[in-house]
């Protein structure tokens, strides 16, 4: 999943990109209202992360914002204003989900996992795919029973293509959902990917349609 972070305190900032990261997800950052519509209307997100109180103004303005807009992006409310009124407002704001400072990093992620699921109208965590099952969860990789062991961006791509497996994926939008703005991506970095997964997997595990994208093979 692409999260965008929109969090004033630069040490947490920090803290939930690289833990985040470490959980397989791919972060931007911005600290500010009028940074986070910036990069809401140039790009897209699997979910965000807002902050209630910023430097130039309230998070619920934004997350009201958002939603006249017709954007469904899950949005999950990480805020210390964390009384019963507080996460009423929040959620009858259009938000997702509520976490009150401190929170437990392992928890955050846990949320952003189930906010993603519903949003693609999946019950349960685990995919599963011509013997091939994957937990996003614990991060790891079993075919036939045996696990397998997978970079984390070589897992990302996987999760990437079960979560719609008979949709072909095009290598921009593999990059986005593997890399935030500050990262730096080779010319052939998917490809790369993509030919060590099929090495780990089986040959016919992705099928590349030349000059489109990427798609699960048959199972």
């Amino acid at each position: 999943m692409r999260i965008l972070v929109i969090e004033d305190d630069a040490v947490l900032l920090d803290g939930l990109k690289v833990g985040l990261g470490l959980a397989g997800f791919a972060i931007d950052t911005v600290a500010t209202l009028s940074d986070a519509s910036a990069a809401l209307a140039s790009d897209c997100f699997d979910a965000i992360v807002l902050d209630r109180m910023l430097p130039d103004g309230s998070g619920l303005d934004l997350l009201r914002s958002i939603r006249r807009s017709g954007d469904r992006s899950p949005v999950l409310l990480l805020t210390s204003k964390d009384q019963v009124t507080d996460r009423i407002d929040g959620l009858d704001a259009g938000a997702d989900d509520y976490l009150g400072k401190p929170f437990d990093l392992d928890e955050l992620a846990a949320r952003l996992r189930a906010i993603g699921r519903r949003a693609e109208g999946r019950a349960k965590s685990e995919l599963t795919w011509g013997g091939i099952s994957l937990d996003p969860a614990s991060m790891t990789v079993t075919r036939s029973g045996t696990t397998i062991s997978l970079s984390r961006r070589e897992f990302a791509i996987l999760l990437t293509l079960l979560e719609n497996p008979t949709a072909l994926h095009s290598k921009q939008a593999l990059e986005e959902r593997l890399y935030g703005w500050q990262e730096e991506i080779e010319s052939n970095t998917i490809e790369v990917h993509i030919h060590k997964l099929r090495a780990k997997l089986g040959a016919s595990l992705i099928v590349t349609v030349r000059g489109v994208g990427y798609r699960m093979g048959q199972p």
